[in-house]
């Protein structure tokens, strides 16, 4: 198993920095909007463009679902998550391969990255949710307490290492609670005892309905392809 994973990693490197690479401008040629105008932030942020860059694009393994959209995120959130993925808190083989053999300073200049890279002064979100739940869901928001950490709107959290998640992608969400309930598998799952103890409470098809309602919602996060694709 071990093998077969180490031949993963590989293929998954090779796979998503050859679509990068695909993506990236050609010398003297305008890139992806980015915020401090810095060939070298750009480099290091190529890898991530391949998938995040792509509005739609759709991770293949472990499961099928959109990847999350990151432009506009917390940079305190995005970089604790990098961190999680690099020790292996968070099982992603893909994702692992990716933040492995990044330092300290290349997480932090990423996280920053795509936080400016969302940012809209002409977004003004509501204070709270925008749409009412049905009483199955607004039952469950209770009994997982999510504004209490991700905010009354859930684009604004009390602390900017918690995710924004009002409006992301309905299936990476699902795939993201359910990964907090999952236990000895080498390829899915995140050790958060927090919301490890939240998402054990519900059934599967209790956080697919969390994860329903959660993306219906009013948010500031966004997909941002490469300038040229725009």
């Amino acid at each position: 198993m071990n093998q077969l994973l180490t031949t993963f990693f590989a293929l998954a490197v090779a796979c998503v920095t050859g679509l990068a690479q695909a993506q990236a401008p050609a010398a003297g040629t305008a890139s992806a909007a980015a915020p401090s105008g810095s060939a070298k932030i750009e480099a290091k942020v190529a890898i991530c463009v391949g998938c995040h860059g792509i509005k739609g694009y759709q991770a293949s393994f472990p499961e099928v679902y959109k990847v999350p959209m990151i432009a506009g995120q917390s940079a305190k959130y995005i970089a604790a998550a990098l961190t999680e993925y690099k020790r292996g808190d968070r099982k992603h083989p893909t994702m692992r391969s990716v933040a492995t053999p990044l330092s300290d300073q290349d997480i932090a200049e990423i996280a920053s990255y795509f936080e400016a890279l969302g940012k809209d002064p002409a977004v003004n979100l509501p204070a709270t949710a925008d749409k009412t739940p049905s009483p199955q869901v607004a039952a469950l928001l209770q009994k997982a307490a999510c504004v209490s950490c991700h905010g009354p709107n859930f684009a604004k959290p009390i602390d900017p290492s918690y995710p924004k998640i009002a409006g992301q992608h309905a299936d990476y969400l699902f795939v993201a609670l359910k990964g907090y309930k999952s236990d000895n598998n080498p390829s899915l799952g995140r050790s958060n005892p927090v919301m490890g103890a939240i998402a054990k409470q519900f059934s599967v098809a209790e956080l697919k309905a969390l994860a329903a309602y959660v993306s219906s919602l009013e948010g500031d996060l966004k997909t941002v392809p490469e300038r040229r694709f725009r």
